[in-house]
């Protein structure tokens, strides 16, 4: 698993250009634009998965996922489990795209539907050229490919359509796992940012990936489904 972009991150286009709003003298300046809301797309992810925006019917996923050792300390899956503290987690999905934060995903499985996991695209630092990608599984799906079809189709995606110039991931040292996956969809490892982030409790290293729009193609085109 990645290590996701915490939920209060900044949505991008909040900012002004110098020189772009002119205004009378001694007048308030416009104000900024707010951030556009993004429509998260469906996307096949190969021929088994499809990525969708998350539903209220994702709630049997977010329970799954609370019972996991590792992923509420990293994410803001709710633990204890209770449905309102769920439906609150799946409307917070809706509300990253809705300020244009980040296009959060579920990971659903094709041939039952049944929700395995999720990746994210978020976009706080993308004003600098940058956007870093986020995902996690239950446990019954990892070990089968999963994560790497999603972040590959996520990856071509956000370097293809959306034009992002650099796409990043975190992973902490010891998960090799995940970091082989980041290397299969082309990612590079550039080095190692100590006691990055909080982790339960404690501070965590992690290790930084990095995916240029200049590296060439990601294997697997993203193809929007019907």
């Amino acid at each position: 698993m990645a290590a996701p972009e915490p939920d209060h991150a900044s949505a991008p286009g909040t900012g002004s250009t110098p020189g772009s709003t002119a205004h009378t003298p001694g007048s308030a300046p416009d104000p900024a634009p707010g951030p556009e809301p993004l429509t998260v797309p469906s996307m096949s992810a190969g021929p088994d998965f499809v990525l969708r925006p998350w539903e209220m019917s994702d709630l049997p996923l977010v329970r799954e996922a609370s019972l996991d050792p590792y992923i509420p300390l990293i994410t803001t899956i709710p633990a204890p489990y209770s449905e309102a503290a769920a439906e609150a987690f799946v409307r917070g999905q809706w509300e990253r795209a809705a300020t244009g934060a980040g296009y959060p995903f579920a990971i659903v499985r094709s041939r039952d539907r049944r929700p395995v996991g999720a990746i994210g695209l978020w976009l706080r630092e993308l004003p600098e050229g940058r956007a870093s990608l986020g995902y996690w599984l239950t446990g019954p799906a990892r070990g089968q490919g999963v994560a790497r079809a999603a972040l590959r189709t996520v990856t071509g995606w956000a370097l293809r359509d959306l034009g992002v110039p650099r796409l990043q991931l975190y992973i902490e040292p010891w998960n090799t796992a995940s970091a082989r996956i980041a290397e299969d969809v082309g990612f590079r490892r550039e080095g190692l940012l100590r006691g990055w982030q909080q982790v339960g409790d404690e501070r965590r290293d992690m290790a930084v990936y990095a995916l240029l729009n200049s590296d060439g193609p990601v294997d697997g085109r993203a193809v929007t489904a019907d």
